[in-house]
């Protein structure tokens, strides 16, 4: 995904790394890059919030149970498989 601006940090970086910024796995500087990044990015800023809303409703309804690690590798990899299917079809379409 792209807004078509050009901006310091790519809009597929901001969104591969959604997850780790939400579940405080980055460090400070590239924290500051995603923060800027949407600041400036209104579709990011939007798909951020909707993974957010997602992260919080799986978190309600699964109480304090934590996925096993290969459950979250699985589920990682998928999402970054239709994200470049995606990816594909936008490019396709341009």
């Amino acid at each position: 995904m792209s807004c078509g601006n050009h901006h310091e940090t790519d809009c597929s970086e901001v969104l591969d790394a959604v997850y780790r910024f939400l579940d405080g796995e980055m460090d400070e500087d590239n924290r500051h890059l995603i923060l800027e990044h949407l600041d400036e990015c209104a579709p990011c800023l939007r798909q951020f919030g909707i993974e957010q809303h997602v992260k919080a409703l799986v978190a309600r309804c699964c109480g304090n149970d934590h996925a096993p690690q290969s459950l979250r590798v699985k589920v990682v990899s998928r999402i970054n498989e239709v994200r470049l299917s995606i990816q594909h079809i936008e490019y396709r379409s341009d």
